[in-house]
């Protein structure tokens, strides 16, 4: 589907120079002279090359639609992740290069989307938030509590985090699978 060229968004898969890129970053400017452009930081689905490019509202680009299928996460062999599909019950293998950096916070039983372009899977995306339990955290400082500060921990998958002052080793915390950021208290 053809849209304009400033019309593209952060997330949005267009079709550029004969591939795949993914709208990482986008700002629109507006020069004193000449006319206002898009300024586009674009990723390369495939092997993760990153592209600026400028598009002007005059230019239009080939959006791509993906199929988004859920399915959940089995077991890892080596490099390699096992996934089966939620209603057909068939299993595919894909490189654990499709995951990426949030690979650390997969784990069994996951349910995940897997993006897929003329039956290619292309990407597998988790969920935004995952439930994990804190395997140490650094003892409270007194008078640490008096401004909103934050103390190092360590989630059972051996990510490093900053969580609040009142959490200790064991509690369960949801953490953002994006950047390992800590969100909230686990309500389980």
């Amino acid at each position: 589907m053809k849209i304009n060229g400033n019309a593209i968004r952060p997330g949005n898969v267009v079709e550029h120079k004969g591939r795949l890129w993914r709208a990482v970053r986008i700002q629109h400017t507006q020069p004193g002279k000449g006319g206002a452009y898009l300024q586009v930081e674009l990723k390369d689905i495939r092997d993760g090359t990153k592209l600026n490019e400028r598009f002007r509202s005059s230019e239009s680009v080939e959006r791509v639609r993906l199929d988004q299928k859920p399915y959940q996460y089995l077991f890892a062999d080596g490099e390699m992740l096992t996934f089966m599909d939620n209603e057909s019950y068939e299993q595919i293998t894909l490189n654990q290069d499709l995951v990426g950096e949030p690979m650390r916070f997969l784990q069994d039983g996951m349910e995940v989307t897997i993006e897929s372009y003329e039956g290619e899977p292309i990407s597998v995306m988790l969920p935004d938030t995952v439930v994990m339990e804190i395997a140490e955290a650094d003892p409270v400082v007194k008078g640490q509590t008096a401004s909103s500060s934050y103390k190092p921990a360590v989630l059972e998958n051996g990510t490093r985090t900053m969580v609040p002052p009142h959490i200790e080793a064991g509690t369960r915390v949801v953490v953002n699978t994006a950047d390992g950021s800590y969100v909230e208290r686990a309500k389980d």
